[in-house]
């Protein structure tokens, strides 16, 4: 088991010894000295285990557990001391900590501690997620007429072992009805498994489709299993399929037509039944026209197609999922009681969401980020268009990117990969804007 261990303690040498002693046993290590530091880097990484001494420069431990844990309840923190203390102890519990070790007596006991701790927060980390994510066609969300016969037409195919086509624009949602379709099916006890044609290069595609035997090529140290063995039994979920090179699209019709295949550098057939859902947001006939794509493997994928509506054509969706985004990433960036402002939606509504639901999702993601007093507003939205813009707004597009950088930058406290990955941009473009808008 891996996990992400914080050691906070102002004895250096035994900060060392303590990181080494955990790092032996493969856990990610971080050191901090103080708590003002320890706050900082749980502020910039993901942890799920806290040892913290309890006389800091700063702070008292048995305060700052109740403070991490208001912060992050999902974190376990285990207490440290030179000098055992009852009182303290149990406050210590009372506060949220894990457990409270005196020094000295801890080196026997402190691995399986963190072990048993990881434990818990792997527990608790389960029990969330069944109780957030939703599975199967509870996950669509809308109640428009165009929603609500697509998800009709996937219900029942999902009953069938039928292929099936999904099409429409980016970020429509189709993972999410791939998804759904699995779970509705008799397959749903084993693997859905899915990946991005548009991902990979041709050969390292073709690697993760078939999979391959060990010096196969340069680089195949070992043995691969390949996505089609692996959803044996299931289902595999092709995306953008009309990126696939056209000479992966031949080995890939003989699968479909066989179910058998052969792993790179192997000469045995290998088989493996599953059912294919494939997705494109590309015009396959067209494509076909152009020589792009094979007509007897778009005859295979297209037994049962279903078109997934645009935002823009669903407008009276939009309330509902933005509600739900909202709901999600409060939870995720660890927010309580946001408001939300009618102007908000009425903001959310002039824009045409070229990107759609997934553009809707990163956009709620961001504005919970810039928001003031927790309050979501019109303000709150990141403005890329005019049309996000209220026309009484005097400030140019270009002032406004300026401000957003420097508000995703601001929450990243200057994490430039982890403030391009929100701004949906490259770190070679963040950079250059910076330098553009004379930012540091």
């Amino acid at each position: 088991m891996s996990g992400n261990i914080l050691i906070i303690d102002d004895e250096i040498k035994l900060l060392k010894l303590l990181g080494m002693i955990l790092s032996q046993e493969n856990f990610n290590v971080k050191e901090a000295s103080t708590a003002r530091s320890a706050m900082t880097m749980l502020e910039q990484y993901e942890f799920d285990v806290v040892l913290s001494d309890v006389r800091l420069p700063d702070a008292f431990g048995v305060e700052l557990v109740k403070s991490i844990k208001t912060k992050y309840p999902q974190l376990e923190i285990i207490l440290m001391t030179a000098f055992g203390n009852i009182t303290d102890a149990v406050q210590a519990m009372k506060n949220g900590a894990y457990d409270y070790l005196v020094k000295g007596d801890d080196n026997d006991k402190i691995i399986p501690l963190v072990y048993k701790a990881l434990d818990k927060v792997k527990d608790n980390k389960s029990r969330i997620s069944q109780q957030i994510v939703t599975k199967g066609f509870e996950q669509i969300i809308g109640k428009s007429p165009l929603i609500l016969q697509a998800k009709k037409l996937a219900e029942k195919v999902a009953l069938t072992d039928a292929a099936v086509l999904l099409t429409g624009e980016t970020g429509t949602g189709k993972e999410v009805f791939a998804s759904a379709i699995h779970e509705g099916s008799d397959r749903k006890k084993n693997s859905f498994v899915a990946i991005n044609c548009s991902a990979f290069s041709k050969e390292i595609l073709e690697s993760e489709l078939f999979g391959h035997k060990q010096g196969a090529f340069t680089g195949a140290l070992k043995d691969k299993k390949g996505l089609i063995e692996e959803a044996n039994g299931g289902t595999l979920f092709l995306d953008e399929i009309g990126e696939m090179p056209i000479e992966l699209q031949a080995k890939l019709l003989r699968v479909l037509e066989a179910r058998e295949f052969i792993k790179m550098g192997e000469t045995k057939v290998s088989r493996s039944d599953f059912r294919l859902i494939a997705a494109t947001n590309r015009n396959l006939e067209e494509e076909i026209k152009q020589g792009n794509f094979r007509e007897d493997l778009y005859f295979r994928l297209n037994v049962f197609e279903i078109t997934l509506p645009a935002l823009r054509d669903r407008k009276e969706d939009l309330q509902v999922l933005a509600r739900n985004f909202i709901d999600i990433f409060t939870n995720k960036l660890h927010l309580s009681s946001v408001q939300v402002d009618p102007e908000y939606y009425k903001a959310l509504e002039r824009n045409d969401w070229k990107g759609n639901i997934r553009e809707l999702r990163n956009a709620i993601e961001r504005s919970l980020i810039l928001m003031d007093n927790n309050v979501l507003d019109a303000g709150s939205l990141p403005h890329y268009s005019e049309k996000m813009v209220p026309e009484s707004d005097s400030l140019s597009i270009r002032s406004l990117e300026k401000i957003h950088i420097q508000k995703v930058l601001q929450y990243t406290k200057g994490n430039k990969a982890e403030a391009a990955r929100l701004l949906e941009i490259g770190i070679a473009t963040l950079y250059r804007k910076l330098e553009e808008y004379g930012l540091k």
